[in-house]
């Protein structure tokens, strides 16, 4: 597929939820000129926009920052522009193609793009929401926390208005690396053999600087978090927490929500369903912030 060509195509889909809603998507839209063919993102609107300064939500996708794709979004697009929001799903460069800094600073030049274009498309550049699920969770409070990222891209940090990660477990890497060697100790074999260590690089100082704990701070801007987790994993339960406590010490609002009777995928895969409790907690986190 020509990702060129793709880019200003405009595509309505149909869904039906009690009625017929449609929605347009501009897929492939390259967000780095003569980039790689990973340097595309999809933008999701509405087909009829009450407004045109539309709040945004600027997700990215899981899969261990080696897999994954911007497609998969499952209901998130259609209920979020249902509610007034343009919604924008990322790709960028994977490992081991490239280093994690290279992974972190292609989503940040995505971010980068969205500000200075979503206007065209109806969305509002001064209220930007950052979502992402387990690898993507990770970059994204690391984005919303580490005001380098975005300041290369000259992007202010107040446009951010609230940061959804969805069952992280890196969001104190240390930590869990800790905890995952130990684990290779105690019980041998080769289940960790090229885990968050390898992922983040062999220097410390990385782990430490990848880890969004590092960078919570007072007086920043730093956005209001909500930290979705499935309870069943202790690492992703534990990490929110220790998330959740750094920036509520910090004096940023912050909340972490486990949802039980799930897993791992089906905690992303849920959100939006009429009676999933963690997509109540979604639409209480971010109704009073997009008033």
């Amino acid at each position: 597929m020509n990702f060129r060509l793709v880019s200003a195509f405009v595509l309505p889909f149909l869904f039906l939820s009690g009625g017929a809603t449609a929605q347009k998507l501009t897929p492939n839209v390259p967000y780095v000129e003569n980039g790689h063919k990973r340097h595309v993102l999809d933008i999701y609107t509405p087909e009829k926009r009450a407004g045109t300064s539309l709040p945004v939500m600027f997700w990215i996708h899981g899969g261990g920052w080696q897999a994954g794709d911007k497609s998969d979004v499952a209901l998130k697009p259609k209920v979020l522009t249902e509610r007034g929001f343009v919604f924008v799903s990322t790709n960028s460069r994977l490992l081991p193609e490239v280093e994690m800094e290279d992974l972190m600073g292609d989503v940040a030049k995505s971010l980068g793009w969205v500000h200075k274009n979503i206007a065209k498309y109806g969305g509002d550049p001064a209220r930007i929401f950052v979502g992402g699920h387990s690898a993507g969770a990770q970059v994204a409070a690391l984005l919303c926390t580490d005001e380098r990222y975005l300041k290369n891209e000259g992007v202010p940090f107040d446009v951010l208005k609230g940061c959804v990660p969805v069952d992280g477990d890196t969001y104190d890497i240390p930590k869990i690396i800790m905890t995952a060697e130990y684990r290779q100790a105690l019980y041998g074999g080769e289940m960790f053999t090229f885990g968050h260590r390898q992922k983040f690089g062999n220097d410390p100082k990385k782990h430490v600087d990848f880890s969004a704990v590092t960078h919570v701070a007072k007086n920043k801007g730093i956005p209001p978090f909500l930290l979705l987790y499935f309870p069943g994993n202790a690492d992703t339960r534990a990490q929110a927490q220790r998330l959740e406590s750094v920036l509520k010490a910090a004096g940023i609002p912050a909340k972490s929500y486990g949802k039980n009777d799930s897993n791992h995928s089906r905690l992303n895969d849920d959100l939006g369903k009429p009676d999933d409790p963690a997509t109540q907690e979604l639409y209480k986190f971010l109704d009073p912030l997009v008033r």
